[in-house]
C-alpha cells in the first residue's frame, strides 16, 4: 500500500506524532497507526480529511502523483 508510506512520510516530515494526526482526523491513535502499517485499509474520508491537514492532493497521498499539489480550494 503506497498511501501508507506517504501518510508516515508526511507526518514525519512536520515532525508529528500519530497521536496528533489521528486526533485531527477524528480517529484512535491504535487505528491511525494501523494505516501506516498497512494493516488496514483507510476509508476515503479519512483520505480526504489527512489531504486536507496537510495542504496535498489526494492523488500525492494515495501514490498516484508524486507531484505535491495543493489541496483544492472550494
Amino acid at each position: 500500500m503506497r498511501y501508507a508510506e506517504r501518510i508516515r512520510e508526511l507526518r514525519e516530515d512536520k515532525d508529528y506524532n500519530q497521536t496528533y494526526v489521528a486526533k485531527a482526523i477524528h480517529v484512535a491513535q491504535t487505528t491511525y497507526s494501523d494505516y501506516e502499517k498497512g494493516k488496514l485499509r483507510m476509508p476515503i474520508e479519512c483520505i480526504v480529511e489527512l489531504a486536507r491537514f496537510y495542504d496535498v492532493n489526494m492523488d500525492f497521498i494515495i501514490g498516484v502523483s508524486d507531484e505535491k499539489r495543493e489541496f483544492p480550494k472550494k
